[in-house]
């Protein structure tokens, strides 16, 4: 598909207008191909996805179908995971090797690696042998590795070349990548030693060697390196292409900035979810599929709520004593709970972000806790008053205030030192903290509010 260059929406406006599916699912209804293809022709590749990812499966497979071997493969390396799959189960062998012949070798990884061995086998036969033999390279690297998520096209240029020489270079060669930042400048045992930025060649001299116009910030990845601490250098190192290197540091592909940053998004939002509780999915999956993997989280919930359920029953008397206490009861347990979530966020964040370290985490679990009790002390006085202008007991207010003051720089210390404690461990924080922290604030804010109302108010 053309790249277009109609101007950006407003600010506003970026979701996909409502009339424009419609208007797809129509002409879709109607059988026109040459319809559907004005409709797409001037969408980018990622809207085209939102589209097929909103509507049903079965008015996908219609479009699907009308569209034929004119699908875009750009259009299947942007689909969720979900819909992808469904979507290269469905396409025709043929139509689907023909979307993606044109693709750099990292989409067509990302869109084969999950095949079944002889729907891959077809469709790896249909591309041209260099680029056969480049994905089948990438395919043995370990998933969620630099030598998985890297393309294998790059430009490069030997060390003694200068600026000339590589614009001529570029000029007259058939095969560039569609998209490149930088040249890689190598030795002749094809080490990469360098890196020269495209503007600074097209703004030197054509005498100029490529390797006065090297980058300070050069860097290079190993082919089994994870992909989180690639993505976190580019982050950290402002970084828009690396190479990857085998085990003897010659050059095997390069990592651009746009395939960095989907991972650091996949990982934020693995992040989101885990500490929510939910596994990987999104909006496109089946009721089952989500259904089983909500199950053991809610399970896991299931059991902490008994837990605290057990700290209650042991002071049933005293709450028949002082009806009171079961009405107040849910705020100091949701006060408790809210703060804690507030802190494991951080925690974890900066936990995946490397800001989190030994060298500081002291420091933070101080301040965390401090923030706690701070926070602690100001609510403690607020629900104390309310205690005492609803129910009219002044030493049941001082016990509401107190047990706030208990739980919420508990949940400070719980929120920081839980996650910091299961990452030591080596196990991942973001998947485990959330049911040991409500674990901790639930128990310790009844505990609290009930022992001190037994001691103060019996």
């Amino acid at each position: 598909m053309t790249e277009n260059t109609q101007n950006f929406p407003p600010e506003d406006d970026y979701g996909l207008d409502v009339s424009l599916v419609e208007a797809v699912l129509e002409t879709v209804a109607q059988g026109s191909q040459q319809q559907l293809l004005g409709l797409l022709e001037p969408l980018h590749e990622a809207d085209i996805a939102d589209i097929l990812e909103q509507i049903s499966p079965s008015e996908r497979i219609a479009l699907l179908t009308l569209w034929g071997r004119m699908i875009d493969g750009g259009v299947l390396s942007e689909l969720e995971e979900g819909v992808r799959d469904e979507v290269m189960r469905d396409l025709p062998d043929e139509v689907l090797a023909e979307a993606v012949r044109d693709l750099d070798t990292d989409d067509v990884v990302y869109l084969v690696e999950d095949l079944d061995d002889p729907q891959k086998e077809k469709l790896l036969e249909k591309l041209e042998h260099v680029d056969r033999m480049a994905v089948k390279r990438a395919l043995t690297f370990d998933e969620d590795t630099a030598g998985r998520l890297m393309q294998r096209e790059t430009v490069v240029a030997p060390q003694h070349w200068n600026v000339g020489q590589i614009i001529d270079y570029m000029r007259s060669a058939e095969d560039l990548p569609e998209v490149f930042y930088d040249v890689i400048v190598v030795d002749p045992m094809m080490h990469p030693i360098g890196d020269v930025r495209l503007g600074l060649i097209m703004g030197a001299a054509r005498e100029v060697l490529l390797t006065e116009l090297m980058t300070d910030n050069f860097r290079t990845f190993s082919a089994d390196q994870d992909v989180e601490d690639v993505a976190y250098a580019f982050n950290q190192y402002h970084m828009v292409s690396a190479p990857v290197v085998d085990r003897e540091g010659r050059l095997l592909g390069v990592i651009t900035i746009d395939d960095a940053m989907d991972v650091l998004e996949d990982e934020v939002e693995e992040d989101m979810n885990r500490l929510a509780g939910l596994g990987d999915e999104d909006l496109t999956d089946k009721v089952w599929r989500i259904t089983k993997a909500r199950f053991p989280w809610l399970a896991v919930n299931l059991v902490t709520s008994i837990l605290a359920s057990i700290v209650i029953a042991q002071f049933t008397d005293v709450i028949e004593a002082i009806v009171a206490l079961a009405v107040l009861l849910p705020i100091v347990a949701s006060m408790g709970g809210n703060a804690a979530t507030q802190t494991l966020t951080v925690a974890v964040r900066a936990i995946a972000t490397h800001d989190l370290t030994p060298s500081n985490a002291i420091r933070i679990v101080l301040r965390e806790t401090l923030v706690g009790l701070a926070n602690g002390v100001v609510f403690a006085v607020i629900i104390g008053i309310v205690g005492v202008i609803w129910f009219g007991d002044p030493m049941l207010g001082v016990v509401l205030g107190l047990a706030m003051i208990a739980n919420l720089l508990v949940a400070g210390m719980a929120g920081i030192l839980v996650p910091i404690t299961l990452d030591k461990l080596g196990a991942d924080p973001a998947l485990a903290s959330g049911a040991f922290v409500t674990t901790v604030t639930d128990i310790v804010g009844f505990f609290a509010f009930l022992g001190l109302a037994a001691l103060m108010l019996i």
